[in-house]
């Protein structure tokens, strides 16, 4: 139950956290009329969302996961205003960015490593959960190989968010968001790359990691 709770916690800080950083710039790209209809539509998406999503357990994809309702709440709400396909993957890039840099850039550089080096302390225990009864549906199949001290690999075979936006009937925000990835690795400061992503219709996401590394800010022509 403390798990549950505070996964919403989280959802709702992200969701809100997210509407405040993004609001002046929504304004000022489609005026105050759009941002209130945006929101009313948006709040509503992401209430009914949050309250129906399964819990993933104590999953490594845990805080990506609490992303979910968000994403399906200003995905809809876009397409649903009038934006096309290509302005809502530019908005939500947008937003996303927003919100991520809420947090000054010398303490992103520290979260990253960090983050990344609790990954890979707890990737194996994922590996073993995979395999079990109990194992949520809503969450992400790996597989995981080490490299060096500085890199890891995991190739993604389903992914979380695909399945959550199959449920809801926005596949259109892939393969878009997949491209956060390269954002959040350039401004975290680690190396990151990949030649396939799911979300574009390959087998898998095979994703590489640098604990310490570069990554463009926006993913290489040709690739999400």
């Amino acid at each position: 139950q403390f798990r549950r709770e505070r996964t919403k916690t989280m959802q709702k800080f992200i969701y809100r956290l997210t509407m405040c950083r993004s609001k002046g710039y929504i304004q000022k790209q489609y005026g105050k009329s759009f941002w209130k209809s945006f929101r009313e539509h948006s709040d509503a998406v992401f209430r009914q969302v949050a309250a129906e999503l399964p819990d993933i357990g104590d999953s490594i994809f845990s805080f990506n996961y609490a992303y979910a309702p968000s994403y399906v709440a200003w995905y809809r709400s876009m397409r649903q205003l009038g934006l096309d396909a290509g302005q809502a993957d530019d908005l939500m890039w947008k937003m996303n960015e927003k919100m991520l840099l809420s947090v000054p850039k010398p303490f992103l550089h520290m979260a990253g490593k960090s983050y990344l080096n609790s990954f890979r302390k707890k990737a194996k225990q994922h590996l073993q959960r995979q395999g079990k009864p109990g194992f949520s549906e809503y969450d992400w199949l790996i597989d995981y190989r080490d490299i060096d001290a500085n890199s890891f690999e995991i190739d993604i075979r389903r992914c979380g968010f695909i399945t959550v936006a199959k449920k809801y009937g926005v596949e259109g925000m892939l393969p878009g968001i997949c491209s956060v990835d390269y954002m959040v690795s350039y401004y975290m400061g680690n190396g990151f790359s990949r030649t396939k992503t799911l979300g574009d219709g390959d087998e898998c996401c095979n994703c590489h990691y640098e604990l310490t590394g570069k990554c463009p800010l926006r993913a290489p022509e040709g690739m999400k």
